[in-house]
């Protein structure tokens, strides 16, 4: 192929699309969808998306549209973003087109104008009223999860949306917690689709996924940033997620003791709570790191007593702490069928969960345990355990066993520890 085709084929954006950048058919409900959620990671490739919905929308190119659209609002979080990025950006809308079939773009009028009379107006989040009064067969909106005025510049846009006979719009964005967002998610008219940074991978430097993998994966910013998650904070949870990021460490030092709390499910069914399997170590001066986390469910005793025992190996771990107030002989027994050498301390609790786990939170406001790596199933559970328990109304597993990992190691009287290796 000469270079005219090599450049044609690259320009086939229904060839080369992922999946996540292709518009939905029909919404949850059945229907046809009236907004579309692009939610994901950085450099997912949700401009690119944007754009090229647009430009299908604007000359009617199948099949991501049926007819050309002629009034289309562009709506930034900023003028600057919605020329920078959505417009003129790398991935943006000039950018997206042949150079025979590119729109007009007039800066000062804030307008981009093609050759078949579709006309494409700019708008900036921080300005709603902006939106008031001209009207639109669709929109794009980006990063609508950082807008400062979200609410209000959300409903200008919807008033707007009056021309043809099915106004639709895009919205692409890194989520946060907002209320619009979350709302709007929940909406039977809209469709969602996830990506994480690693789904455009193949666009991306190689360097960058390293880095920002390597320092942020698993941690709240990355699974925010990267992952496209949304990360919530339960306002009576007795863990937030910005006591947690204070509390992270690459690694930890040489500890004195290590133990593996063991959580056990009551029963031994596939619909059965999961076996809460936590690893934590003691260092110098007292202070607690938490090293691993391989809570399993729907297995067998027999299952969990291996994948304990096995991560007991692992850590080089002192001994085995396990909770016995569902059959305690039956989990000392299971654990001794799998390897009747490894030490098990066991534990009974006589008090509620919370009860048991408020003393351990307060170790972690005063600094006194740390986090070596991301755990970001355990931390789930302890940005969501309240007096209530969890939100889902589930047995907090992977909590139960770091609250008993912690407790061995910093708040239930014993001797001294010995120094690991003597």
């Amino acid at each position: 192929m000469n270079e005219d085709e090599l450049g044609f084929l690259a320009r086939q954006w229904d060839i080369f699309a992922h999946p996540h950048q292709r518009p939905p058919e029909l919404a949850p409900n059945g229907a046809p969808w009236l907004i579309w959620l692009m939610v994901g990671g950085r450099g997912a490739g949700k401009t690119r998306a944007g754009a090229e919905w647009i430009r299908a929308q604007a000359l009617g190119l199948a099949p991501f549209a049926v007819e050309a659209v002629s009034r289309i609002a562009l709506v930034g979080e900023t003028e600057h973003d919605a020329r920078e990025v959505m417009i003129e950006g790398v991935s943006g809308l000039l950018a997206v087109h042949a150079a025979h079939e590119r729109p007009a773009w007039s800066p000062s009028r804030k307008r981009l104008e093609w050759s078949n009379g579709a006309v494409a107006q700019a708008f900036s989040a921080d300005d709603p009223e902006s939106l008031r009064g001209p009207q639109f067969g669709c929109a794009w909106s980006d990063e609508m999860a950082k807008w400062r005025y979200a609410e209000a510049a959300f409903d200008m846009l919807q008033f707007g949306l009056r021309l043809g006979s099915q106004p639709r719009q895009l919205i692409t964005t890194t989520p946060r917690p907002t209320a619009l967002l979350k709302r709007l998610m929940a909406d039977p008219a809209s469709v969602v689709s996830r990506a994480p940074t690693q789904a455009n991978a193949f666009n991306l430097a190689p360097t960058f996924l390293q880095g920002v993998m390597a320092r942020y994966a698993g941690t709240r910013l990355g699974r925010q940033e990267l992952d496209g998650e949304i990360i919530e904070d339960r306002p009576d949870a007795l863990w937030s997620r910005a006591l947690l990021e204070r509390c992270r460490v690459h690694e930890a030092p040489p500890l004195q003791r290590i133990v593996v709390a063991v959580d056990p499910p009551a029963t031994s069914s596939k619909r059965a709570d999961a076996c809460g399997i936590v690893a934590a170590g003691l260092a110098e001066g007292g202070m607690v790191y938490v090293i691993a986390d391989e809570t399993v469910a729907g297995v067998t005793p027999a299952l969990w007593a291996a994948k304990a025992i096995a991560l007991w190996r692992r850590c080089e771990a002192d001994a085995l702490v396990a909770e016995v107030n569902q059959g305690g002989d039956m989990v000392k027994a299971v654990i001794a069928e799998v390897d009747a050498a490894v030490p098990v301390i066991p534990v009974r609790a006589t008090r509620g969960k919370w009860l048991r786990a408020e003393p351990v939170a307060t170790l972690y406001e005063q600094g006194r345990v740390r986090h070596a790596g991301s755990f970001a199933a355990l931390e789930d559970e302890m940005c969501d355990f309240a007096l209530s328990g969890l939100s889902s109304g589930r047995s907090p597993d992977r909590l139960d066993a770091l609250v008993w990992a912690v407790t061995s190691l910093a708040l239930a009287p014993r001797a001294q520890p010995r120094v690991r290796g003597l």
